[in-house]
């Protein structure tokens, strides 16, 4: 049985596409959809496929966690959802697959994170990319662990200061995706750079990624750890719990810290 919203998982050839289909959520990160996530690359992990493309459909990549899922929550259970979150970002980089984020559309939070957790990125010149708890009540503590390991201190500190969105060619500049292209070119792109990346040994390429991992930016886990429990414990400040009402409720938030 198929859950409603769960991601599409298509295979052509060797390479399979894993599509979040939540558009009128945003194909925001719910528990829910971070399980189904994490499932689906698990399982492409574990056969003879060579790569992994992550899509998504809908007018946002992906808008970063759902607040309806944090909001009003105990400390114990923020910190579960963020460390399923952590568990499929670091995932990503487990598999033996070179995974690409396919990027159409604005990515924020834990979706930039999640473009900044895929290997190679391919962007839409219409993409964009933020990390906006800088401008709110609930920081980007983990979102931000995957996009200062790609953009570099200064950079990661103006888009979690500010949290302003940054445009596609921006991104690329500052090194959070591979390339930008214009709308209806992502496809080809997409392919062509999949195609150049997935040639050869795939034993070797698998070791080789993964060993990658292993010595860029250490230690990662312990930065994740960390994020993790501040991000959660920040979830029940009045500022955090003040902007994720005003967002469900649609108003204006009011501050006072």
């Amino acid at each position: 049985m198929t859950t409603e919203g769960a991601p599409r998982v298509e295979r052509h050839e060797d390479v399979v596409t894993i599509t979040m289909a939540r558009p009128a959520r945003r194909n925001a990160l719910s528990r829910e959809h971070l399980t189904q996530l994490l499932a689906a690359v698990t399982e492409v992990g574990g056969s003879d496929a060579t790569g992994i493309v992550l899509a998504a459909e809908g007018p946002v990549f992906s808008a970063g966690h759902d607040f309806a899922d944090v909001a009003d929550q105990p400390l114990a259970d923020v910190r579960s959802l963020l460390v399923l979150c952590t568990e499929l970002m670091q995932t990503l980089h487990e598999v033996p697959q070179v995974v690409l984020a396919r990027v159409h559309a604005l990515a924020t939070a834990a979706g930039a994170q999640l473009v900044a957790s895929c290997d190679l990125a391919v962007a839409a010149e219409s993409a964009g990319f933020a990390a906006p708890g800088g401008k709110g009540g609930w920081f980007c503590h983990t979102p931000m662990v995957a996009i200062a390991r790609n953009v570099g201190r200064k950079r990661a500190m103006e888009l979690a200061l500010t949290g302003d969105v940054i445009d596609a060619r921006t991104a690329l500049d500052w090194g959070l995706v591979n390339r930008v292209v214009p709308d209806d070119e992502l496809d080809d792109a997409v392919a062509d750079l999949m195609a150049r990346a997935t040639r050869g040994s795939r034993a070797s390429k698998a070791w080789g990624k993964q060993t990658m991992y292993a010595q860029l930016d250490r230690p990662e886990r312990d930065a994740y750890t960390q994020a993790v429990e501040v991000m959660a414990a920040a979830s029940q400040l009045d500022g955090a719990r003040e902007g994720m009402a005003a967002f469900l409720g649609k108003r204006h938030a009011v501050w006072t810290d």
